[in-house]
């Protein structure tokens, strides 16, 4: 692995464009301060790192497993670790698996409440 640092974010939006598939995009520039962008230019795979208050660099990695190790690394790191999402309306039984919830036994009108 080699690391550069890039002192322009248009240098780093250069390569961008120039990628040939984007792995993947961890962190937003206008809300975390940082970006790191995971992509390939032809037969290397790089990182993109854009930051506010850091060195922006460029990284480039001798194969994609490394890319892949790298991207777990980072997604540890900016706090978005894996998850499953969770079914939790597998189990009750007014869900309709078309489309939600089935309210057909419910009443919209309440006996205990005063009519004007």
């Amino acid at each position: 692995m080699q690391q550069v640092e890039i002192l322009s974010w248009a240098t780093l939006d250069a390569l961008r464009q120039a990628a040939t598939r984007v792995f993947e995009t961890i962190g937003d520039i206008d809300t975390d301060e940082q970006m790191s962008v995971f992509c390939a230019v032809d037969d290397d795979y790089i990182e993109l790192f854009y930051s506010e208050v850091d060195a922006n660099f460029f990284r480039h990695f001798e194969d994609e497993e490394e890319l892949f190790k790298y991207i777990q690394i980072r997604k540890n790191d900016a706090g978005e670790d894996d998850y499953e999402a969770v079914d939790y309306y597998e189990d009750d039984e007014n869900f309709d698996e078309n489309g939600g919830e089935d309210f057909s036994d419910y009443s919209g009108h309440d006996d205990d409440e005063d009519e004007y």
